[in-house]
């Protein structure tokens, strides 16, 4: 692995902690150039210093994921110092409230959808060219099993909604590169992780029982590799298996 992803540039969204931060580091390890997005200054400068220090490089880029036209400039920010992009790392995102949908203020819906659907289109829109101009793209997009069982889980209408909502447009992304193109797009299930998101959503549990974004971040290095050829699939962590999305009868 820390050879196949030598040199290649990745850019990582919500990389400033949990799972965003735990898989630039691992990425970073395999020799990727690390581009890393998030809102706060002083967390990435930490996230850089770390991989500096493990003899990785990383180009920090300061952004509010909702500043939709600053994602605008990025894809040509990239082109201009790269001319392509070999890895996107779609995680950013909120839980949003966790409360009846009757509840729920319009702004709170429209702010979860903003980051967990939006941004992620939005960053396709200024990418695509980026991933298709490499020789093995490879976008990832975090996802949640809530996106399929939101019965079990009511009162987490806006995520579950909008979970649903970025497995739809990764898959239709999927298809419109598949066999035309050497994108590659996955969507990843991490499970329940040791993150402050979980922490918010289920504040009674013990996280000590929960395995860690660092336990996942190698298998997402190992989607994002130019030997991975899986497209609009879906990793369950859990399961530690690639699921297919059955057609309706």
């Amino acid at each position: 692995m820390s050879a196949s992803l030598q040199g290649r540039i990745a850019l990582v969204t919500g990389a400033s902690r949990g799972i965003g931060r735990a898989v630039a580091l691992e990425l970073a390890r395999a020799g990727a150039h690390i581009i890393a997005l998030a809102r706060t200054q002083g967390a990435l400068e930490e996230l850089d210093d770390e991989i500096r220090a493990a003899g990785g490089q990383a180009t920090l880029t300061p952004c509010d994921i909702k500043d939709f036209d600053a994602l605008d400039r990025l894809g040509g920010a990239i082109f201009q110092r790269w001319g392509k992009l070999d890895i996107l790392v779609g995680n950013a995102g909120v839980l949003g409230p966790v409360t009846p949908l009757g509840h729920i203020e319009p702004k709170q819906w429209d702010d979860v959808f903003a980051v967990n659907v939006t941004a992620n289109w939005r960053l396709i829109r200024s990418l695509d060219p980026l991933l298709r101009a490499s020789e093995a793209g490879r976008a990832v997009f975090i996802s949640s099993g809530v996106a399929h069982t939101a019965e079990t889980r009511p009162y987490w209408g806006p995520y579950a909604a909008s979970k649903a909502a970025l497995e739809a447009l990764a898959r239709t992304y999927a298809a419109e590169t598949k066999n035309i193109t050497p994108v590659r797009v996955m969507i990843v299930n991490p499970g329940p992780l040791r993150t402050k998101m979980r922490a918010l959503a289920m504040p009674g549990e013990n996280p000590l029982t929960l395995r860690t974004p660092e336990d996942l971040a190698p298998k997402i290095a190992e989607i994002c590799a130019p030997e991975w050829t899986s497209t609009g699939k879906l990793y369950d962590f859990p399961q530690d298996s690639v699921l297919s999305f059955s057609a309706p009868a």
